[in-house]
């Protein structure tokens, strides 16, 4: 008699990451009394890391966004100090990965600009940014850091436009324009050479930004789909790649769904989902070297709850009963180093980024400085286009701002013209009176 001997196959797959939850910071722990910005654009409107929270707030007269110390919970005073120098709203702000004080921002205004925080936060409003960065044409709606590369910065506004930026001289040096509508998303890859969007003309493209080449485009034949739900709302992606997890967090809900992304089929693996009644505008996540590794914690979002004006950590936790250090959810992940220089990088380098242990390196300093580089105003030409001619105005506002400018130029040229011909006419007296003077005759 043959026995056949089954072998018993559980439904689920063996994963660490299988138990994750999620966990709400208490109360004193979260940021309160924040006037969210109530602006409309598809962004997250936060930017954290080890040292400090940003959020753009609604304000009058411009553009203005709050910095907060992290240790600095609880509720925020009404007149907390703000990063207040847009002449527009700010729709987008990004922390340099290797300074921690220095913040990107890029406005309706048409402008990105580059503030540099001081040590504990702000003790007074600043208006004044390190550098002021003008090359589009319309406003400016994203901006993305190199993730490997130090003083590389990309922004792409509403001219359809990519810029890419050399901080270390204060100029866009590359100009990406193969878009035809609105750039809603900036990606790149682990090393930086290539860069993905997502733009309103229903296309993902795969760009070499140096070249400014698509190397494709549309991608049309997806190895997976998954339906979430039946909303309309916006999905918003966060991917980890030291854990290969995917979170989508949903605006205006308050559900962020995680799979597991593998190589083999079935390619997503669903985990588990995080339900909260209070619905989510934005999400800031902070970098790897700022979570508490003692928790397990793997992830952290910042939420941003508007209608309660409210800032709520969230740790994603993977439950050990162990207090020592995981190093198997832990591996060498991305750093406070840059591996290239800006010249490096333009002149067609590739490196992967300088990797760092979270056990030890998590505590240690950046030693990269950030030194503005000292430039007088003039055109801004890219591919042999100078980006600041003729820049047509947008808004009621920007075109009021250019009638004043224009107004304050029209004055200043009338009175050295003025000031001209008083010396004209001077100087032709004093030819007519050379001319009759005794010496002549």
């Amino acid at each position: 008699m043959t026995v056949t001997k089954m072998s018993w196959r559980p439904q689920y797959r063996s994963s660490k990451f299988r138990n994750v939850y999620g966990k709400v910071a208490n109360r004193e722990h979260c940021f309160d009394g924040i006037p969210i910005t109530k602006n409309v654009h598809d962004n997250h409107f936060c930017a954290v890391n080890a040292k400090f929270l940003a959020i753009v707030t609604e304000s009058a007269g411009g553009g203005s966004f709050l910095v907060i110390p992290l240790e600095q919970t609880g509720r925020i005073e009404p007149n907390y100090p703000k990063v207040c120098g847009h002449q527009g709203n700010v729709l987008d702000i990004k922390w340099n990965p290797f300074i921690e004080n220095i913040i990107a921002s890029c406005s309706e205004d048409t402008s990105v600009r580059i503030w540099e925080i001081p040590e504990g936060g702000l003790k007074r409003n600043m208006t004044e940014a390190v550098l002021e960065l003008f090359g589009h044409s319309r406003r400016v709606g994203l901006v993305e850091w190199h993730p490997t590369t130090n003083n590389i910065l990309f922004s792409a506004g509403y001219d359809y436009k990519v810029l890419i930026w050399n901080l270390d001289i204060g100029e866009p040096v590359k100009m990406i324009d193969c878009h035809t509508d609105v750039i809603l998303c900036m990606s790149f890859n682990t090393d930086g050479s290539l860069l993905s969007t997502t733009c309103k003309d229903k296309k993902l493209r795969v760009i070499e930004p140096r070249s400014g080449k698509v190397l494709q485009e549309d991608l049309a034949m997806p190895l997976i789909e998954e339906e979430i739900d039946g909303l309309s709302g916006l999905l918003f992606p966060f991917y980890d790649a030291d854990t290969h997890m995917l979170y989508l967090a949903g605006k205006g809900d308050g559900n962020i769904r995680y799979y597991e992304i593998s190589t083999e089929k079935p390619y997503l693996n669903y985990l588990m989902e995080f339900r909260s009644p209070a619905p989510q505008k934005g999400l800031g996540v902070m970098p790897k070297h700022g979570l508490d590794v003692s928790a397990c914690e793997v992830f952290r979002f910042y939420k941003l709850v508007t209608l309660k004006g409210l800032i709520e950590p969230i740790s994603m936790i993977v439950p050990r009963r162990s207090e020592t250090y995981q190093e198997d959810i832990y591996p060498m992940t991305p750093g406070i180093e840059p591996a290239l220089t800006p010249d490096e990088w333009l002149s067609g380098m590739n490196r992967d980024p300088v990797l760092m242990s979270l056990k030890e390196g998590y505590k240690k300093a950046s030693k990269v400085v950030f030194k503005a580089p000292i430039r007088e105003k003039k055109s801004v030409v890219v591919n042999g286009i100078d980006l600041l001619e003729n820049v047509p105005p947008r808004t009621e506002n920007e075109l009021l701002r250019m009638f004043f400018r224009q107004q304050d130029e029209i004055r200043r040229l009338k009175d050295e013209l003025s000031q001209k011909d008083i010396r004209i006419r001077q100087l032709q007296l004093e030819l007519k009176n050379l001319r009759n003077s005794p010496k002549n005759n």
